[in-house]
């Protein structure tokens, strides 16, 4: 048995952080489906911007669509939509057999619009429409501006990945935007189950933390702040709030760790997926680390539900000099920041590939 198969044995769901037409073309996707149990997939900008810049797959729906006179960003919307809908056709069995639990696929919102609350929510609704499947999830990041859009699109009834988490304070706060959601869909008589994924990121922890911490406690942040999250979903899970919501017909939030490949080139590269096996839990690996747990990852210890000695861990960083909810907030506010750097990298990828498509014609 393969490590992908005994993980998600385990009830851990395992997706692909990863998108491009090729991937779909080729059968490489099919193929992580049915050899590696991949159950899901998410995407953002970067991934799109490699995939234009590495090959000629987009060439001529760049050139079509432009010729319509469409902006750089609706071109890109077109792009992503076209291959999430057929990335969304390949899972929805998984879908449906699991009754909407797992299968599902990601689009992002516009990053621009990280600290715009109306203009999130109204973009939202859009993509939500503009796929038309019902297995695909809008990207919405956990900044202060994104939580009351988030709580409006899950009352809409659009189901949404939130992004850029890092913290358990972070978790909590996009899981209580959820719950306001489904409850205030419940106060209103509509059908409360609209899913939900709440995605951490763990190996940027470590990638911040680098050179500053004594040679004992590289490479454990990440995981000590991901255990503490993973304690704070379980503790939401046992509530008598989430009980009541699920008496109703809600669903529960699913935890998903992101940024899961390593950035240190000493560390195990399959660290953060045998440190973070949990059932009910979500990761999502790009191909590299799939391909790499896939061959010689194990399955030990699954994560315990009320673990302590997080705790700890994260005690003797304060010690070393980090604190750790300050840097939450630092990472959080970099991610959007990064995010809106590849956005327009992405955008400015697509207008230059159309002059040299137009100077070629």
């Amino acid at each position: 048995m393969k490590a992908t198969e005994a993980l998600h044995d385990a009830g851990q769901s395992i997706w692909l952080d990863n998108i491009t037409r090729a991937l779909i073309d080729e059968g490489t996707l099919d193929r992580y489906i049915g050899e590696y149990s991949v159950t899901g997939l998410t995407s953002n900008p970067t991934i799109f911007d490699k995939a234009i810049e590495g090959g000629r797959d987009y060439d001529a729906d760049i050139a079509k669509r432009k010729a319509t006179g469409a902006s750089d960003e609706e071109v890109f919307f077109e792009l992503a939509v076209a291959d999430l809908r057929r990335a969304a056709d390949l899972f929805a069995p998984i879908h449906d057999r699991t009754d909407g639990v797992d299968g599902w696929v990601s689009l992002e919102v516009s990053p621009l619009l990280a600290h715009d609350t109306g203009s999130t929510i109204d973009e939202a609704k859009a993509l939500h429409r503009k796929a038309a499947r019902d297995n695909l999830f809008i990207k919405i990041p956990g900044t202060a501006e994104g939580l009351p859009a988030i709580e409006e699109c899950i009352y809409a009834g659009v189901p949404v990945n939130v992004t850029l988490l890092f913290s358990a304070k972070q978790y909590q706060a996009a899981a209580e935007a959820y719950l306001r959601g489904v409850e205030r869909r419940v106060t209103d008589g509509i059908d409360p189950a609209v899913d939900s994924v709440a995605s951490l990121f763990v190996s940027r922890w470590d990638k911040a933390v680098t050179g500053q911490v004594p040679e004992q406690l590289r490479d454990q942040l990440g995981i000590a702040v991901a255990r503490q999250v993973y304690r704070a979903y379980r503790e939401l899970l046992d509530s008598p709030r989430w009980e009541r919501l699920a008496n109703e017909g809600a669903r529960p939030q699913r935890l998903l760790w992101a940024s899961t490949s390593v950035k240190d080139p000493e560390a195990p590269d399959v660290l953060y997926v045998a440190a973070l096996a949990a059932p009910f839990t979500i990761n999502t690996m790009p191909d590299q680390t799939l391909e790499a747990f896939a061959d010689h990852g194990k399955v030990g210890e699954l994560l315990p539900a009320h673990d302590g000695g997080s705790d700890q861990i994260i005690a003797a960083f304060a010690k070393a000099g980090i604190d750790v909810s300050s840097l939450a907030d630092k990472l959080q506010r970099e991610g959007a920041d990064t995010f809106v750097t590849a956005w327009k990298d992405l955008l400015d990828r697509i207008g230059s590939r159309h002059k040299q498509l137009s100077g070629a014609g």
